[in-house]
């Protein structure tokens, strides 16, 4: 896919979610069709990664073709051993967190050899420092530095992208505004996961400027939109009418809201300077729904609370929440799944009354880790192989503006679906 040695290093493959990287790498693509490697910091833990590709895929020339896979090892403090791996490859790909405190070298070193890098950051103070220091830099060495490459924030980001393209197509005009409705059934969170939520806190209950930034719905715009007026994500029970469904605070909003803000600025404002998205979980409809709602409201207030306390976050995370290499069993990720349903409304010339379409990606999977995996390692295939639909030759993009629809074609068959359609504006 490319003239360096590697199309893609997956760094961090003995972690949690690494593996399932690994595997689903291996799966899809074993050794012969893609040029990869496997990187972390310990050579014997990667020996036995591969190994395990290599039992879990059979005594087949994949399972062969896996067994001489490359072993690369560095540390996320050494900048050397990061240049060696960034100037050997055309991506990297990267599920090693917290990112604040493990990438900020992978990142700086995959800009100066103008290497493509994807991640599932969504620590939102990280990534307004990333674009601030590389942004340009990454424009010059031509290295696309792209993250939220899984959950957070490939079906938000996408979605809108489909779902603006379908009704530019249709309407010849883009959406005013986009509501999401996220559902997920079952799913759990790794320890990976939960070492990011707590490094976040923690750092936010020490700096201002970070506390700032992450209740900032516009917290990674470029210079010229970082003022402008932006709804905040939704703090408490809501109700979609149009949906029909009571709605709940999603989490994963202060992260996917900014992102598609971003995906718009740097797509060159095709969806307007007055642009607004939105997004919650949807609870269902009754006294049900409404009971839910409330409950959710109520446990995620709690929980920030809770990690805002330095002595509470500390006991938390020792005693309760999932530790290091922790995840869901895989009877957990096989049987959950999600579905995001976007839905776009707004007028143009010839439908001066007004238009609606509506996008839903669905996952077949855990959302934060089966399917996930899937969403970042066709990322890094998206970028190895040039795959993308985007005017930037470089600099710290979002999965919209960095890769774009290519990305959607890559996920089908694999679990991640994309669609779109036009509605009726009753409906």
């Amino acid at each position: 896919m490319s003239d360096r040695e590697y199309d893609i290093v997956l760094w961090g493959a003995t972690g949690f979610t690494g593996r399932l990287v690994a595997d689903y790498l291996a799966g899809r693509y074993g050794a012969s069709d893609l040029d990869w490697a496997l990187a972390g910091r310990d050579e014997d833990r990667l020996a036995g990664v591969r190994d395990e590709l290599v039992a879990g895929h059979g005594e087949n020339d994949a399972g062969n073709d896996l067994a001489s896979l490359d072993l690369l090892t560095g540390d996320a403090f050494d900048r050397a051993s990061l240049d060696a791996i960034g100037e050997r490859t055309a991506v990297v790909c990267t599920t090693v967190g917290p990112y604040a405190r493990y990438g900020s070298e992978l990142v700086a070193a995959c800009v100066e050899h103008g290497t493509n890098y994807c991640d599932l950051s969504g620590e939102v103070h990280w990534m307004r420092r990333t674009i601030d220091e590389h942004h340009e830099r990454a424009r010059e060495t031509g290295a696309r530095i792209v993250h939220g490459c899984g959950f957070d924030s490939v079906p938000s980001d996408l979605g809108t992208l489909l779902l603006q393209t379908h009704a530019d197509e249709e309407f010849g005009a883009p959406c005013d505004e986009v509501r999401a409705r996220v559902s997920i059934r079952g799913g759990g969170l790794s320890g990976g996961t939960i070492a990011s939520m707590v490094e976040m806190y923690e750092t936010a209950a020490g700096d201002r400027e970070v506390r700032r930034l992450l209740g900032d719905p516009r917290a990674l715009d470029p210079p010229e939109s970082r003022g402008a007026p932006a709804e905040r994500p939704q703090r408490g029970v809501g109700y979609d009418r149009e949906g029909g469904t009571w709605t709940a605070p999603f989490v994963m909003a202060r992260v996917n809201e900014p992102v598609v803000r971003r995906s718009n600025a740097l797509l060159g404002y095709p969806w307007g300077h007055t642009f607004r998205y939105g997004e919650a979980l949807g609870t269902g409809d009754g006294v049900g729904g409404l009971a839910r709602a409330g409950a959710l409201a109520a446990g995620q207030g709690l929980l920030a609370g809770a990690l805002s306390v330095g002595p509470l976050r500390e006991a938390l995370d020792r005693y309760v929440l999932p530790g290091s290499g922790e995840g869901p069993d895989e009877e957990t990720i096989e049987h959950s799944s999600f579905e995001v349903r976007l839905r776009g409304t707004g007028a143009s010339d010839g439908y001066p009354g007004g238009f609606a379409v509506e996008a839903t990606v669905r996952g077949d999977r855990d959302p934060g880790y089966g399917s996930t995996c899937r969403m970042l390692g066709e990322s890094a295939v998206c970028l190895a192989g040039g795959e993308v639909d985007s005017s930037h030759d470089g600099g710290v993009l979002t999965p919209a503006s960095g890769i774009g629809l290519p990305l959607i074609d890559r996920l089908e068959g694999t679990g991640v679906s994309f669609e779109a359609e036009t509605v009726d504006r009753e409906d």
